[in-house]
């Protein structure tokens, strides 16, 4: 019998302390900063909103920093700073920002060359010390110390992926990297051209990344990737350590799926068997992009978002091995839900229609995983990301 890391978390977890997975209070209010495209519209940059989570109610506070194209905007664990990655082709750059909280305003501390073309993903490593940045066209990671004042120094790192293309010609023609981040001092990145979720090892102390190694000699059946079906276009990844298991969930931007990788206990990741698992209706055959990814605080539910079907799609998470069923999609009213977001509180999740410019805001029923809408705030000029900062 194979065995796995999974096995050895459902041990572990027999010895842990039962804790509330989802926060308990709810008369918190956070400041919601929303990143726009500015290129094509009248936005100009990254608005602020007011979000009381005893109502789920968005209030407009305002434009909180005039900046080109903030695609994805992350607010520093310190809760004093913000990065904007600066989605403008060869003139893409990434932004740091130093945060007022009462006049949720944003002012810029320094801005750096991407050192690559269209930023789309921004992440911070476990020390909160770097800054992961994920460049689409170029299709290549970049590595940018946080210094003590909240300025972003130069980058530690640059690398290239690397690998076989994927058979889409027109969105595969190169390697496209859509997605970084870091479990421990393991670095993942979803490469949309590759058909491949790529490993590396990142060096904390010198701020350095290396690709895993490939196969190992004793089990050339395991190999340190996360290798997708043909043409599936991975976007964005999503991680699960509930109740023991430990699955990580990829979203296919290309096919509308979600993929089920387990890691080994011999040091790499497969696939859960028939685990690849459709985000959209059988009647449905219209064109259809999939986008966002989240796995909610409590670990029993799954949503990913539908541009085209405009819907979230929700999925139960089996709590022993972390496998998903469908639960139900529901319309997110408005066009092309590039990015949504879980409150902090886990009761309400925010989707932001890019081409209707609105953000939905619906309540999460805990029992079920269904959305209800509670309100829309329209007039946000294509809104593509949004992110939570506490407030006192």
């Amino acid at each position: 019998m194979k065995i796995t890391r999974r096995f050895f978390f459902l041990v572990l977890s027999c010895l842990l302390p039962i804790l509330p997975a989802v926060p308990q209070t709810t008369d918190q209010k956070f400041l919601v900063f929303v990143g726009t495209y500015t290129d094509k519209t009248v936005s100009k940059g990254i608005y602020a909103y007011e979000f009381d989570a005893s109502t789920g109610k968005l209030s407009p506070k305002g434009l909180a920093a005039e900046t080109s194209n903030p695609s994805w905007v992350v607010v520093h664990p310190n809760g004093k700073w913000a990065y904007a990655a600066n989605e403008s082709g060869k003139q893409s750059t990434i932004s740091a920002f130093s945060i007022d909280a009462k006049s949720a305003k944003l002012t810029l501390l320094n801005k750096l060359p991407a050192v690559g073309e269209d930023p789309c993903y921004l992440s911070f490593d476990k020390t909160g010390k770097y800054l992961f940045v994920a460049n689409y066209t170029s299709g290549n990671v970049l590595v940018f110390p946080i210094l003590p004042d909240g300025k972003l120094g130069d980058h530690t790192a640059a690398v290239q992926d690397a690998g076989t293309l994927g058979p889409n010609k027109e969105r595969q023609e190169a390697p496209h990297a859509h997605w970084v981040g870091a479990r421990g001092n393991e670095v993942f990145v979803a490469d949309l051209g590759l058909d491949r979720v790529l490993l590396y090892g990142f060096d904390p102390a010198k701020g350095t990344l290396r690709k895993a190694p490939g196969p190992n000699a004793k089990h050339p059946f395991f190999s340190s990737d996360l290798k997708l079906s043909s043409g599936t276009g991975p976007r964005h990844v999503a991680f699960s350590t509930e109740n023991g298991h430990d699955v990580t969930y990829v979203v296919g931007e290309l096919d509308s799926t979600v993929s089920l990788f387990a890691p080994t206990i011999e040091g790499g990741y497969s696939g859960l068997p028939g685990q690849k698992i459709t985000m959209l209706p059988t009647e449905f055959s219209d064109r259809n992009d999939a986008a966002e990814i989240t796995v909610h605080p409590s670990g029993k539910w799954l949503f990913a978002s539908n541009r085209g079907h405009d819907s979230i799609a929700v999925f139960s998470v089996d709590p022993a091995t972390g496998i998903l069923k469908r639960a139900g999609d529901y319309s997110t009213g408005g066009k092309e839900p590039r990015h949504f977001a879980i409150d902090p509180t886990g009761q309400f999740l925010l989707a932001e229609n890019q081409n209707s410019n609105s953000i939905v805001v619906f309540r999460i029923d805990p029992a079920t995983g269904a959305l209800s809408q509670i309100s829309i705030t329209e007039g946000i000029p294509s809104p593509v990301c949004l992110t939570f900062l506490r407030t006192p």
